[in-house]
């Protein structure tokens, strides 16, 4: 059995995010002992990194709950994991697209900076010197 700062070395968490997600009820195998000290065992551990790994795709707690409890219900919820795990995928797909244009804006202000820095351009990147407009 594993205390929370064990845990939180084998799993890659801080303790802070052991005790929460613990308190959060993701981890429904912690036991613990006579002076209420969290215990893990390898199950528990398992639950900590199933959590940190939903964590990852950007779920919230809540939904991790959700995953959890569906967990717990046994293989017939199979079908709803599977819908929440395409959900978040999407939500990832669309964040990846507008990663994609943040990085191709941030390419074109690199490419302004250069010709700028090489004197081919003047310098219009300082909202101090734009022009005011009337409105």
């Amino acid at each position: 059995m594993h205390m929370v700062k064990e845990a939180a070395l084998i799993t890659g968490l801080t303790e802070h995010a052991v005790r929460f997600y613990t308190d959060k009820g993701l981890v429904p195998s912690v036991k613990r002992n006579k002076n209420n000290i969290r215990l893990f065992d390898e199950e528990s551990i398992n639950w900590l990194y199933g959590a940190k790994c939903l964590k990852k795709t950007g779920m919230p707690i809540e939904n991790i709950k959700t995953y959890v409890d569906l967990c717990l219900e046994g293989d017939s919820t199979v079908p709803e994991r599977f819908a929440l795990m395409m959900e978040y995928k999407e939500v990832a797909q669309i964040q990846l697209e507008e990663a994609k244009q943040r990085l191709a804006h941030l390419e074109e202000k690199k490419l302004q900076y250069q010709a700028i820095l090489e004197n081919r351009i003047p310098d219009t990147t300082n909202p101090s010197k734009w022009e005011k407009k009337s409105e």
